[in-house]
């Protein structure tokens, strides 16, 4: 059995739904110390809910950090009469390992770690400095995960200068894809009011969800920027409306609506609520309207980082990798504020959050050799 199995069957083994870590965590610890990394456990959050974060640092001579980035807390089973084998005792069918965590992302936590062995092995006093930035809270609220760890690291003056983090984002093989950034989210939740009444007598009444019906089309048809060369255009989507009351025979007296903004680049949160509120004073709404900024979009532009990461990929692989910023968000819009250049990377993801949760087993060795591939391009540079 390769190392990187055998670590990645370990920690699928550990029951860590959010905001749990098992002993994921202890175990990371346990193979960089020796390394000369100097761990830290860091907790946040209420004792029903208590996130456990670890910082784990090797400093190099050159005073640059490449940042090994991720989560050992994965979402619940579902309904385990409907997996195969038990989620979190580690099973190989059809060349296939299975088990809550395997793709989303415990196989990159332990191939970053393999890689890490294997380049010290050969690289006993690097220019390049490592760390690791592991929390249990990706999967949850992300309220007191990798966010303070990025301002405790910023209170302290850490500098870094680059992170891979280990989300799944290969596609249909290994390496086709890597994301070099990830959309803004901006989700709204509007209450527009009415006057509730007798749905027979709409003269002494008003009607919410006739009133907000013109203004919703209007923002679902608004061409809210049209991208860039990295970022499709912004995405405005309605994800919920609550109104009335069960009964046919009434006229609500409210109506809420839930919205959400994936946004490139282009457009900021400040400007997408003035508009949003410009569009909805014009049609003359009675209306609350409290807004969420879930994440600032962040863009790395090919460079260093992303040169390095293609550069593994194809000597690992022989794919040329595809740049992408789709898909939801991740804790590298944390990250982003303190570190210049953020990729994510890590193996196929068509099983994450699935029942039966799966990843290859070739490929977690190949996985492993690009993150060290990564370390020696960075080495060299």
């Amino acid at each position: 059995m390769s190392n990187t199995l055998y670590l990645t069957e370990q920690l699928i083994a550990q029951r860590s739904v959010t905001p749990d870590d098992g002993q994921c965590q202890p175990i990371l610890a346990a193979r960089l110390q020796p390394l000369g990394f100097a761990c830290e456990t860091i907790t946040s959050g209420p004792d029903t809910f208590r996130v456990t974060n670890l910082w784990a640092k090797r400093p190099g001579r050159s005073g640059r950090t490449l940042v090994f980035a991720g989560h050992t807390d994965v979402v619940p089973t579902g309904p385990l009469e409907q997996w195969t084998s038990d989620p979190f005792v580690p099973s190989h069918r059809n060349g296939n390992l299975y088990g809550r965590g395997a793709a989303d992302m415990k196989t990159s936590i332990a191939a970053f770690a393999v890689a890490v062995e294997e380049f010290l092995a050969t690289h006993q006093d690097p220019r390049l400095g490592i760390a690791f930035l592991i929390t249990s809270d990706e999967e949850g609220p992300s309220i007191d995960g990798t966010v303070v760890v990025c301002e405790k690291l910023q209170q302290r003056g850490e500098k870094l200068d680059f992170c891979i983090v280990g989300e799944p984002t290969s596609v249909e093989k290994l390496g086709d894809m890597i994301k070099n950034g990830r959309r803004g989210s901006l989700t709204g939740k509007l209450t527009v009011k009415g006057i509730q009444g007798h749905i027979a007598y709409p003269q002494l009444a008003r009607n919410p969800i006739h009133q907000a019906l013109p203004a919703l089309d209007e923002l679902a048809k608004t061409e809210w920027d049209r991208g860039n060369e990295f970022f499709p255009p912004t995405s405005f989507q309605v994800s919920n409306i609550h109104g009335g009351t069960g009964a046919g025979n009434i006229i609500p007296g409210s109506v809420v609506i839930d919205f959400n903004f994936r946004f490139a680049s282009v457009s900021t949160a400040d400007d997408l609520q003035k508009r949003v509120h410009a569009v909805l004073d014009r049609h003359g709404l009675d209306y609350q309207l409290a807004w969420v900024v879930g994440g600032q979009p962040f863009l790395t532009t090919p460079g260093e980082l992303v040169g390095a990461v293609q550069k593994a990929i194809r000597a690992t692989t022989g794919v040329e990798t595809e740049l992408s910023t789709t898909g939801g968000t991740s804790d590298g819009r944390f990250i982003s504020r303190i570190c210049p250049q953020v990729i994510e990377f890590g193996p196929i993801n068509a099983s994450i959050h699935k029942i039966d949760e799966h990843v290859r087993v070739a490929d977690l060795d190949p996985l492993k050799d690009i993150y060290r591939r990564v370390l020696e391009n960075l080495e060299a540079l």
